[in-house]
């Protein structure tokens, strides 16, 4: 895996994992602000590759704008802070290092039974920001449009699936790990004068959560392997 900056990168973008943009070279977007519009010039921050395919994926600012913008715990600003779009730039580097995995499977999913899933976590995000009106404001101060949004839900579902294919469904648990996962929690408690929940009466949860930790350590070591990978190439154009 190779890591660089370099100041003149003419690379073709293909369809990347959320918020990848099409550029060939540097565009002007608008990003309106909270007082007013400002214009504000787009440029290409990275890009990445597993080899698999002949050209990159491309990584924009905007797309950095989009991925923070689309958390809805993180406040909306004008200019981002460095740390805050290297944490975007890092995700998405990720992410994209995982669709491009899963662009190797083939799909039997019909174009329709997808669109219907997109709609169904649009209306999950939307929930989350509160509303379906606040998330089209969100969307508009920053210049995302609709179909752009479906993109990107299309691609985060797409990766969702290939990593459920690939990890969840071979995560065991075994009753031992159960166990002392129970321990660590209620031992200390059982003289406090506290009601303690019986083991069966915690199992699945702890179960659940063992599961959950297990998937994202695994996950995390898979992302770290695509990295190291021979043909893998994430070049920084325009550092963040």
């Amino acid at each position: 895996m190779m890591r660089t900056n370099t100041d003149d990168q003419s690379v073709r973008a293909g369809q990347g994992f959320p918020l990848i943009s099409c550029l060939l070279l540097t565009a002007v977007c608008f990003l309106p602000s909270f007082v007013r519009a400002q214009t504000v010039t787009d440029k290409m921050v990275a890009s990445v590759t597993n080899g698999a395919r002949a050209t990159p994926d491309l990584i924009t600012y905007s797309d950095l704008v989009w991925q923070l913008a689309l958390e809805p715990n993180r406040p909306l600003v004008d200019r981002p802070a460095s740390a805050d779009l290297n944490h975007a730039l890092r995700l998405l580097e990720d992410q994209l290092l995982i669709l491009q995995e899963a662009r190797k499977l083939p799909t039997a999913e019909t174009d329709k039974a997808l669109d219907a899933e997109v709609t169904k976590q649009r209306d999950q995000l939307a929930q989350a920001f509160g509303s379906a009106a606040l998330l089209q404001e969100r969307m508009s101060r920053v210049g995302l449009s609709s179909e752009q949004l479906d993109a990107i839900l299309r691609d985060r579902l797409t990766v969702e699936k290939y990593l459920d294919f690939r990890f969840r469904a071979f995560v065991l648990i075994n009753p031992k790990e159960i166990t002392d996962r129970y321990n660590q929690e209620y031992a200390r408690l059982r003289n406090s004068g506290r009601i303690v929940p019986t083991l069966e009466q915690v199992r699945n949860r702890i179960e659940q959560e063992l599961t959950e930790e297990k998937i994202a350590s695994e996950i995390d070591a898979f992302v770290d392997s695509l990295r190291e990978q021979p043909g893998t190439e994430i070049v920084v154009i325009s550092p963040v």
